[in-house]
C-alpha cells in the first residue's frame, strides 16, 4: 500500500496497556482455509449488499466450533455440505464470529456454506460506497484487517487460500476483480447480469478486490500480459501515462526478480474516494485518483514523478507482498520497505530525468529525523490488534526499512543483492516469510554478515550517530551512540549497531561498537563518511574538521550534498551545531544547480520561519532570503518548454520561497502568471501556476478566494481540484481562514481530502492558533469527517506547536477526545513539541544574532 503521506509513531498503543493476552485478537489455531467461492449482490442505491460463500477448510482435529473474522455483517445461515446447521455468536470487540455445530466436524477436509448481508459503508474501508456527482460506485479496500467487513473470513495474512469471485450487478455496470472475467451471465431480472472471474492463486484475504461501476479503461500489453488503467468515464483520457509506466515496469521487474509476473492480467483502477495512495490487490491495483491520473502534456514534474512512483511501488508489491507475504503484521516492513526501495530503482531506470536518487536522499533525511525521536519504534514491533496493525503503516515501516535495504545493497553491490532477492522470493512463492528468511537468504548468497547488520537495525529503534575521529593520517574511529533530536532527552541504552560505513572515494567497512576503525581512502581529499548518502546513520565531525567538510560540499555528488545539508540541520535541531553555522552552509550552496539540494536547504529555513522566529525575526529572515536567493532566481535563463525537470523544479522552488518572502518582483510576476492561468493560457508551467496562485493568496481578498473556490469546483482534473482546494489554506485573512475551516467540516469536501485543510492551517504560525481553537470548539462535528488515517494526520499536525503550554493543551485535549489507532501519532506529536520547545531556547537567540550580523546583505545585494 502506498501511503498518501507519512504520519504516526511511538512504542505502545493504548490497548497495549490493557491486561489482555498478547494474542487476544488472533484466530484459534487448527483451522486452515484452502478455497473460498464468493458471490456478492450489491445494491448501490441502498448502500447494502448480500453475499454467499463456500469455504473449503482443513481441520487438524475434530471440533464443534469454527471461529473466523466478521465485522458489520449479519450472518443469516451457516451449514456444512451434509446439511448440518450452525448457530452463530459474535464477539464484536475481537471482530470475530463463532459457528457452533451440534456434532463435531471431522478432521481433514470440510466445506461450509455461509449466507450474509452487509452495508456499503462510508469509512473508505471494507466493501464501501464511493460517489461522484453522477452516481455511486461499490469498491473495496481490505488491507489490513477489513476483508472481514465484506465476507466472513480467516482474515490473517498467513491463512492464504484461492478465491473464486462472482457478482450480480446492474446491467450497465461492470466489475474489475483480481482475475480476468470468464463469464457474463444474463439474469432472469433483465436489469441484472452476473460476472464471474478466474480462480486466483493462493493469496491473503487482504488482497481480494472487486470494483463495481461504469469504469472505462485504456489498454496496453507487456510480455504477453494485458494491462489496463481504468477510471470513471469522464477521466479515462488521463490513464495513458500509467499504462506506459506499467508496461515498462512489468518488463523490468520480470528481469530483475527472475520470476515472471504470475497473474493473467494487470488492472489499475482510479477510485473517486480512496483513503491511502494506492493498494496492491493482486492483479487489481486500486488508486486515489491523483496517484494514477494525469494529462502528460500539461502535468507538472512532481505530478509525473508521483504517478510514476506509485505505479512502480504497487507493481513491486505483486512480488513483495502478494506472491510472498509477511507471516504477520509485525513484519509488514517486508512488504512496504521492499516496495519503497524498489520504486526508486524502477522509476530511475525508466525515466532518469526524474532524478530518483535525489528523491531517495530527501526521503532518507526525513526518515532519519522521524527515527531520531524518543517516541520511535523498531521496524519490527508488536502489532496484535487492528489498531496496533494500523499504526504499523508509518514512515518507519516504509522509509527506514527501505533505507536499510538500500544500505545493504550499496554494501554488497547490486548484482549480489539482486541474486539474494531472487533466492528469497523463489524459496517462498505463494507462501509467507519473516525478516529472518530475508536476511538469511542474503547472508547465504553474499557470505557477508547481513544477518548481523539487518537484525541490528530491524530489532532496535533509533538512529546511530557516528562521531568521526581521526586516529592518524590513514585511520578514523567511528564512535557509536544513539542520535536524538531532543538534546534534553536521555538516550536509551542501545546494544549498538553493525554498520557498513562507506567513505567517499573508498570501500565499505563493517563497524561495530567495539570494532570501529575505518581506513581513509588513500587518494581522497574529501572527508565525507557516507558515500552516495546510502548509510542509515548521522555523522558528527570534530570542530577542527568541519570547515574542510563544508568547503568540500560543492565537490560532493547531489545525494551527498543533500545528505550533508540534512545532517547539519539535524545537528542544529539537536543543539550540536549553531543556527548560524547551518545558514552559512546553505549560503555556500545557494547557487547549487540541483533542485533537490535547494529544496533540502529550504526545509531548515522553513522550520526556522514557522517554529522558531518571532514576527520581527521572520521579517529579518525574509530579507535574508530575498538577498541570498533573489539574484539566483533572476540569473536563471528564461523559462522554456524544453527545460528539463530539474530546471523546472529549481525555478519553481526559488519562485515559491521568494514569493513567500515578499520579493516584490516575484510577487508582481506571480500576479501576472496567475491571471494568465485563469485565462486558460496553457503555456504557463503547471508548477509555476500553482505557486503563483498560492503567492497571490497570501494577501488575497474575498473575491479572489471565491475565484479559487470556483476553480476547485469546476475542474475535472482530480489533481487540479486538489491543488485548488489546498490553495485555500494560503489565505491569511482571519475571516477567510474561518471559511476554510468551516468548509473542511461541512461535508462538501471528500473526507479523503477535507482533513488536509485543517492540518495545513495548523502548520502555519499565522493560522495555527485560529485553526486549533476552531478544531477544539467544533471537535464533535469535525471528528465525523475523519477516517482512521486522516484522524491520525490531524493529531500529527498538532506537533507544529512549539511551547510547553501548547503541549499540555494538546495532551489534555486528546486525553479527553480519543482518536482511533492514534496513540503512537499523539506520542510523536508531543515529542516534536518537546524537541521544538527545548531547542527554541537556544535557536532563537542564535537566529537573532545571525540576522544582526548579516542584516546588511539585502541592501548590498540590490
Amino acid at each position: 500500500m502506498s501511503l498518501h503521506k507519512y504520519c504516526r509513531f511511538s512504542l505502545f498503543c493504548a490497548l497495549a496497556l490493557v491486561a489482555l493476552p498478547a494474542f487476544a485478537q488472533r484466530l484459534p489455531a487448527g483451522v486452515r482455509p484452502e478455497h473460498y467461492a464468493l458471490h456478492f449482490t450489491p445494491n448501490l442505491a441502498t448502500a447494502t449488499f448480500s453475499g454467499e460463500e463456500s469455504i473449503d477448510l482443513i481441520l487438524d482435529a475434530p471440533q464443534t466450533s469454527i471461529t473466523l473474522n466478521a465485522l458489520e455483517l449479519k450472518i443469516a445461515s451457516v451449514k456444512t455440505d451434509s446439511g448440518d446447521l450452525a448457530t452463530v455468536s459474535y464477539d464484536e470487540a475481537r471482530q470475530q464470529a463463532t459457528f457452533l455445530f451440534a456434532q463435531p466436524l471431522p478432521a481433514g477436509k470440510n466445506r461450509l456454506q455461509v449466507s450474509f448481508t452487509g452495508i456499503l459503508n462510508g469509512q473508505l474501508r471494507g466493501f464501501y460506497l464511493s460517489k461522484t456527482a453522477k452516481r455511486n460506485y461499490a469498491v473495496t479496500q481490505f488491507e489490513s484487517t477489513d476483508a472481514r467487513r465484506a465476507f466472513p473470513s480467516f482474515d490473517e495474512p498467513a491463512l492464504k487460500a484461492t478465491f473464486d469471485i462472482s457478482l450480480t450487478i446492474d446491467k450497465g455496470d461492470t466489475v474489475i476483480s483480481n482475475g480476468p472475467q470468464i463469464a457474463d451471465k444474463r439474469e432472469t431480472d433483465p436489469a441484472k447480469h452476473t460476472l464471474t472471474f478466474a480462480t486466483t492463486p493462493r493469496m491473503s484475504t487482504y488482497l481480494v478486490a472487486f470494483q463495481v461501476g461504469d469504469f472505462k479503461c485504456s489498454s496496453g500489453k507487456s510480455e504477453g500480459i494485458p494491462i489496463r488503467a481504468c477510471a470513471t468515464p469522464d477521466k479515462v483520457g488521463m490513464t495513458k501515462f500509467a499504462v506506459k509506466a506499467a508496461e515498462h515496469y512489468l518488463h523490468y521487474y520480470n528481469r530483475y526478480f527472475g520470476i515472471r509476473y504470475p497473474m493473467q492480467k494487470l488492472d489499475m483502477v482510479g477510485i473517486p474516494d480512496f483513503e491511502a495512495g494506492a493498494m496492491e490487490n493482486f492483479g487489481c491495483i486500486t488508486y486515489r485518483e491523483t496517484d494514477l491520473l494525469l494529462d502528460e502534456k500539461y502535468a507538472s514534474v512532481p505530478a509525473l514523478r508521483r504517478v510514476a512512483v506509485v505505479v512502480a511501488h504497487e507493481m513491486a508489491h505483486q512480488w513483495f507482498g502478494d506472491m510472498v507475504t509477511m507471516q504477520w503484521w509485525d513484519n509488514v516492513w517486508l512488504n512496504e520497505s521492499f516496495a519503497n526501495w524498489m520504486e526508486s530503482k524502477a522509476v530511475g531506470e525508466w525515466k532518469p530525468e526524474l532524478m530518483m536518487r535525489d528523491d531517495e536522499a530527501e526521503t532518507l533525511n526525513s526518515t532519519l529525523n522521524l527515527d531520531s525521536q524518543t517516541s520511535t519504534h523498531p521496524i519490527r514491533a508488536r502489532a496484535d490488534t487492528p489498531a496496533e496493525i494500523e499504526e504499523m503503516f508509518d514512515g518507519i515501516s516504509y522509509g527506514k526499512g527501505g533505507a536499510v535495504i538500500g544500505m545493504v545493497e550499496h554494501y554488497l553491490g547490486e548484482e549480489v543483492f539482486r541474486q539474494g532477492v531472487h533466492n528469497y522470493l523463489a524459496a517462498h512463492l505463494y507462501a509467507n516469510a519473516t525478516a529472518e528468511d530475508f536476511w538469511n537468504a542474503q547472508t547465504a548468497t553474499s557470505h557477508k554478515p547481513i544477518d548481523a547488520i539487518m537484525s541490528s537495525f530491524v530489532e532496535q529503534p533509533g538512529v546511530p550517530l557516528l562521531t568521526v575521529q581521526k586516529k592518524s593520517a590513514a585511520d578514523l574511529a567511528m564512535q557509536q551512540s544513539r542520535f536524538l533530536l531532543n538534546s534534553e532527552s536521555s538516550s536509551p541504552v542501545n546494544p549498538g549497531w553493525t554498520i557498513p560505513v562507506c567513505m567517499r572515494g573508498g570501500s565499505c567497512q563493517v563497524t561495530t561498537p567495539t570494532e570501529n576503525n575505518v581506513s581513509l581512502p588513500a587518494k581522497s581529499q574529501i572527508l565525507y563518511a557516507n558515500a552516495d548518502y546510502k548509510g542509515y546513520y548521522r555523522n558528527e565531525y570534530r570542530a577542527e574538521d568541519l570547515p574542510s567538510v563544508i568547503a568540500s560540499a560543492p565537490r560532493l555528488n547531489a545525494p551527498e550534498r543533500i545528505g550533508l545539508v540534512g545532517n547539519q540541520w539535524a545537528m542544529v535541531s539537536a543543539r550540536r551545531l549553531s543556527v548560524g553555522s547551518y545558514l552559512d552552509l546553505i549560503s555556500t550552496l545557494r547557487m547549487d544547480q540541483d533542485a533537490a539540494v535547494l529544496d533540502t536547504a529550504f526545509i531548515g529555513i522553513d522550520y526556522l520561519m514557522h517554529r522558531v522566529a518571532d514576527e520581527s525575526e521572520r521579517e529579518g529572515l525574509n530579507a535574508a532570503i530575498r538577498a541570498e536567493y533573489g539574484p539566483v532566481y533572476r540569473a536563471l535563463p528564461k523559462a522554456s518548454k524544453h527545460d528539463d525537470p530539474n530546471a523546472r523544479e529549481k525555478r519553481a522552488q526559488l519562485f515559491k520561497v521568494l514569493g513567500a518572502a515578499n520579493d516584490p518582483l516575484v510577487v508582481q510576476e506571480a500576479r501576472a502568471l496567475k491571471d494568465r492561468y485563469f485565462k486558460h493560457d496553457n503555456s504557463v508551467d503547471g508548477l509555476l501556476a500553482t505557486e503563483s496562485i498560492a503567492i497571490a493568496a497570501y494577501s488575497g481578498d474575498a473575491a479572489f478566494y471565491d475565484q479559487v473556490l470556483a476553480w476547485e469546483r469546476s475542474s475535472q482534473d482530480p489533481r487540479t481540484r486538489t491543488s485548488a482546494l489546498l490553495t485555500l489554506t494560503y489565505f491569511r485573512n482571519p475571516e477567510l481562514v474561518g471559511r476554510t475551516l468551516e468548509l473542511a467540516i461541512s461535508g462538501e469536501v471528500r473526507n479523503q481530502d477535507s482533513y488536509s485543510l485543517i492540518t495545513r492551517l495548523l502548520a502555519s504560525p499565522e493560522t495555527r492558533v485560529q485553526a486549533w481553537t476552531f478544531l477544539k470548539q467544533n471537535w464533535q462535528k469535525a471528528a465525523t469527517t475523519f477516517t482512521v488515517s486522516s484522524g491520525q494526520s490531524v493529531i500529527a499536525a498538532t506537533g507544529s506547536f512549539c511551547s510547553k503550554g501548547d503541549r499540555e493543551d494538546v495532551a489534555q485535549f486528546f486525553a479527553e477526545h480519543k482518536v482511533a489507532a492514534a496513540e503512537r501519532t499523539l506520542q510523536i506529536a508531543l515529542s516534536r513539541i518537546d524537541a521544538c520547545a527545548s531547542a527554541r531556547e537556544s535557536q532563537q537567540p542564535e537566529l537573532d544574532q545571525w540576522l544582526k550580523q548579516n542584516g546588511a546583505r539585502e541592501v548590498s545585494a540590490h
